[in-house]
């Protein structure tokens, strides 16, 4: 299990993200913008660094639901490789079971 700490600051940083996501995107976009001035990319630039850092997608972990471990995770799931194995063993995950050829 991970630690607590680990958990809630992750959870703190998706919120962060969904909350600035769109005013994010519009500040890239128009520094991005081919038709914009110089003066109006670098206003954008100064407003984008003010923002907070965990603001950035980038800095969100991808954690395990169920233990909070950040290796070995599969997307799909939503759970880390260890939980995975045991939960499929056990029949708990509808539609795996266990490869035989």
């Amino acid at each position: 299990m991970a630690k607590t700490s680990l958990i809630v600051k992750n959870q703190r940083r998706r919120e962060t993200v969904l909350q600035y996501a769109e005013r994010r995107a519009e500040l890239l976009a128009l520094i991005k913008h081919p038709d914009a001035t110089e003066e109006d990319r670098e206003r954008a630039y100064l407003k984008l660094r003010k923002m907070p850092r965990d603001a950035s997608a980038v800095r969100v972990r991808r954690r395990c639901h169920l233990t909070g471990r950040s290796r070995g995770n599969y997307r799909k799931f939503g759970m880390c490789r260890n939980m995975f194995r045991d939960l499929s063993l056990l029949g708990e995950i509808p539609g795996v079971r266990k490869a035989s050829w």
